[in-house]
Order: structure tokens, then sequence, then C-alpha cells
């Protein structure tokens, strides 16, 4: 039962690996969201993602409870 669990999840984070690798082959980068810290001054570049790694995290949760949910 558990190593069933562990494949799966394997197997999720592999496709979400791919669609990410994809996105940004075909961007050439991470687009920047609304609601993310920029900051450029001359010889410093500050970039704190904070509504993508809500994303992510909120992402990563639903796919870890459909996993791992308790029957």
């Amino acid at each position: 039962m558990m190593m069933s669990q562990i494949g799966r999840f394997l197997i999720a984070t592999g496709i979400l690996l791919v669609i990410l690798g994809a996105l940004v082959s075909t961007l050439g980068h991470l687009p920047r969201l609304p609601g993310d810290i920029y900051v450029q001054r001359r010889g410093f570049v500050l970039y704190v993602p904070l509504v993508g790694s809500l994303l992510l995290s909120i992402l990563l949760t639903a796919l870890l409870n459909l996993f791992f949910a308790r029957r």
C-alpha cells in the first residue's frame, strides 16, 4: 500500500516537472505575476515571487492531499 502511494507521488512529481520544464523552455523564463516583488537598482536586482510561491504551495497541497489522503 505505501509503495503504491510513493509510486503515484513520483509519477505526479515527474509530470509536474515535465509541464514546468515545457513552460520554461517555451517562455524563456518564469513569468512575473501580479503581486510579486521586483526591485531593480543599479547593480542590484531583487525578485521575490510571492504569488508564484503561494500558487505552488496550493497546488502541491492539493496534489499531496489527493495522493496521501487517509481513507
